[in-house]
C-alpha cells in the first residue's frame, strides 16, 4: 500500500471512531442500588382432588362412562376434582396407598382391600336394575358343544378379569367352589388384565373355553360382537355393589360435600338420568364398612383372603 492510501486509510478510521456514540460527561451513569431485592414467587399450583375408576374396561370407556359425573360433582361441589387413570387393579392400590387416588370407584373386593389401608366407605351405587348389589356371569360360545353345566367347566381352559376382580373372579370362583371345583381342576387359568371386554372377546376367538365377567359386560360389548355367539352358561348371587371410598388422610369434609352432591342425583331428573345412565347406575346412595362383610367372607372361604 502506498503512502497516500495509507493516510486516506486512517483519515478514514477516524472519522468512523468520531460518530460512534460514546459515553461523555453530558450522559449521566446508570446507578445501581444493589440492596434492594424483589422476592419473585412462583405461583402456587393449585390443589386438585383425584378420582378414579377401577379399570376393569380401557381407558376410553372409564372416561366416557364418568365424565359427565365429574363434570357435575365439580359444578355442584366447587372443588377441583380430576379423573386419573390407573391401568391395572393393582396399580390402583398402590396409588391409593401412596395417596394418589383420593376418591376411589371399586368393585367390592378391591374395597376390603382399600380398607385394610385405612380406606372409607362412603358410597355405594344403585345398580340399572334398581338395586345396589350385583353378580357375575360364567359365559362360553353358544356354539361349544362340551359345555352345558358347570361341572363340564372341570379340564377347560378358563380366562378371568383379573386376581382382583369380583363380578369377574371372586363371584363365579365361589360358585365353582360350590360345585366342587378348585383353581387346579381347570387345565389353564389366565387373567385379561383386568379388561372385562377383553374376557368376552377372548372367549369368541376360543382361545379360551369358559370366562367370568361381571353382569352387564355383554351389554357394553353388544356393538362390537354378536351377542348371539355368546352364551351366559351361568350366573352367581348377587352380593353388595360397587362403593366408593376415600382414602385415609382425606379431608372429611370434602368426602361431606361430595357424597351430598352423589346423593342429590335424582333418576327422575332428566339432566341427572343422561349423568348416571352414562356411568352403568341408576342413583349412589349411603355406604357402610359393614356392608361389605358378605365380600370378605367369599374372600375367605375361596381361599384368597
Amino acid at each position: 500500500m502506498t503512502r497516500a492510501a495509507k493516510c486516506l486509510a486512517t483519515l478514514f478510521l477516524a472519522a468512523v471512531m468520531l460518530m460512534l456514540p460514546g459515553c461523555g460527561d453530558s450522559e449521566p451513569a446508570l446507578e445501581v442500588d444493589l440492596t434492594r431485592r424483589e422476592r419473585l414467587v412462583a405461583p402456587e399450583r393449585q390443589k386438585t382432588i383425584t378420582y378414579a375408576y377401577l379399570p376393569q374396561y380401557s381407558r376410553t370407556v372409564s372416561f366416557q362412562r364418568h365424565r359427565a359425573l365429574l363434570e357435575y360433582l365439580r359444578v355442584t361441589t366447587g372443588l377441583p376434582l380430576h379423573q386419573v387413570f390407573p391401568d391395572t387393579f393393582d396399580e390402583h392400590i398402590k396409588m391409593v396407598q401412596r395417596g394418589e387416588i383420593d376418591i376411589s370407584f371399586s368393585n367390592p373386593f378391591v374395597y376390603i382391600q382399600l380398607a385394610e389401608l385405612g380406606s372409607t366407605a362412603f358410597a355405594k351405587i344403585v345398580e340399572p336394575t334398581g338395586t345396589p348389589d350385583f353378580s357375575g356371569q360364567i359365559i362360553c360360545r353358544s356354539d361349544n358343544p362340551t359345555i352345558r353345566t358347570i361341572e363340564d367347566c372341570r379340564g377347560k381352559r378358563l380366562i378371568a378379569v383379573d386376581p382382583g376382580s369380583a363380578g369377574g373372579f371372586l363371584f363365579p370362583l365361589g360358585l365353582f367352589y360350590d360345585h366342587g371345583i378348585r383353581l387346579d381342576d381347570f387345565a389353564e387359568v389366565e387373567f385379561a388384565q383386568g379388561k372385562q371386554e377383553k374376557v368376552v372377546l377372548a372367549v369368541l376367538a376360543g382361545a379360551y373355553d369358559i370366562g367370568t365377567i361381571r353382569k352387564g359386560t355383554l351389554d357394553v360389548v353388544a356393538g362390537i360382537i354378536d351377542l348371539s355367539d355368546i352364551r351366559v352358561l351361568a350366573e352367581t348371587r348377587n352380593y353388595p355393589g360397587w362403593v366408593y371410598s376415600a382414602r385415609q388422610g382425606f379431608d372429611p369434609a370434602d368426602v361431606g360435600v361430595i357424597a351430598e352432591a352423589m346423593f342429590s342425583l335424582d333418576q327422575a331428573n332428566p339432566e341427572h338420568s343422561g349423568i348416571l345412565g352414562a356411568a352403568g347406575m341408576s342413583g349412589i346412595i349411603p355406604a357402610h364398612d359393614a356392608d361389605y362383610d358378605p365380600i370378605r367372607e367369599l374372600a375367605v372361604k375361596v381361599g384368597i383372603r
